[in-house]
């Protein structure tokens, strides 16, 4: 192909591909016929000099939930393709396709174990009402806090309740206590030990990673001492309903984790739908550790989590 000739399929291609040009309008600039354009389109992808690659984002997120499923021994991931790697977004959309997958799976008589926190406030402005008969909300782990930092327990569970027609079963116990002695006596409380009960019967359990950052919800409310902190840091890489474990999924902490109130990690593991919605660069590690500990046997993420947790090595 002559230089000439060469500049003209190049200027052709600009103008189309990267410009979003016409046929007939790149024909006057060019001062050729349209015929003669599309023949130019032609040539550049021919020659190579246009190479279209078609990226299908349904079809990379069932790759990438088969892999998944593959790795972690899941019954189930979900995959949901984002635009951008940031917490704000993600959260939106693991709301939207937790709230989605939820709906699918409830049925009558169903107990529904939800814990709080911005994800689970994102999955429950998301669902969407289903008629289904004797189902059951509980609140998996205290929500009652020493500070004014919101945790959404109510929002998430009146939410849940007018979901799935149904009364929703409050917790209304701090998360963590002080004192082993006054988690004892809490939990002897028959009203509070019916609910912790139901909880543990929930065939189905929702939930989030925490975070080990001081700017994250449950650091923000007053649970913690400076010991409780320096147990945990360096060595927890996320936390479930509260309890810190490790990269291998094991609990850090067993004096702090004797004084949380609500479902022991252990209980997830027996749960028929135990699903963990979590995504973003500061929930990797949790993410795979809680998968590693096998607390999870469903898995809602985002392409970019997915990827990371695929790429990385025990």
């Amino acid at each position: 192909m002559d230089r000439e000739k060469l500049g003209k399929v190049i200027e052709a291609a600009k103008l189309y591909y990267l410009l979003d040009y016409n046929q007939n309008e790149i024909a006057k600039i060019l001062g050729v016929s349209r015929p003669t354009v599309s023949r130019l389109l032609q040539q550049a992808k021919s020659d190579g000099i246009v190479q279209i690659n078609i990226m299908d984002p349904t079809e990379d997120v069932e790759n990438l939930a088969l892999q998944l499923e593959n790795k972690f021994n899941l019954k189930k991931a979900l995959v949901t393709s984002i635009p951008q790697f940031e917490n704000h977004i993600i959260k939106n959309y693991l709301g939207e396709k937790a709230a989605a997958y939820l709906h699918e799976i409830v049925d009558d008589g169903d107990i529904i174990g939800v814990t709080w926190g911005t994800t689970l406030y994102h999955i429950a402005i998301e669902l969407k009402q289903k008629f289904v008969k004797n189902v059951k909300v509980v609140q998996l782990k205290g929500g009652v806090s020493h500070a004014e930092t919101n945790t959404y327990a109510s929002e998430i569970l009146y939410l849940f309740g007018k979901a799935f027609n149904t009364t929703p079963h409050n917790l209304p116990l701090p998360a963590i206590v002080d004192h082993l002695v006054v988690k004892q006596a809490m939990e002897a409380d028959r009203h509070i030990r019916k609910i912790l009960e139901l909880g543990k019967l929930a065939n189905i359990a929702l939930f989030t990673i925490g975070s080990v950052k001081t700017d994250s919800l449950l650091f923000q409310l007053g649970y913690f001492t400076d010991s409780d902190l320096e147990s945990l840091n360096g060595k927890a890489v996320g936390d479930i309903c509260s309890r810190f474990f490790d990269k291998e999924g094991q609990i850090c902490n067993e004096s702090l984790n004797e004084r949380t109130l609500g479902v022991n990690l252990d209980d997830l593991k027996n749960k028929e739908h135990s699903i963990l919605v979590a995504g973003g660069p500061n929930k990797i590690e949790g993410i795979y550790g809680a998968l590693k500990g096998q607390y999870a046997n469903v898995l809602v993420t985002d392409q970019f989590t997915a990827q990371f947790l695929l790429d990385k090595k025990d």
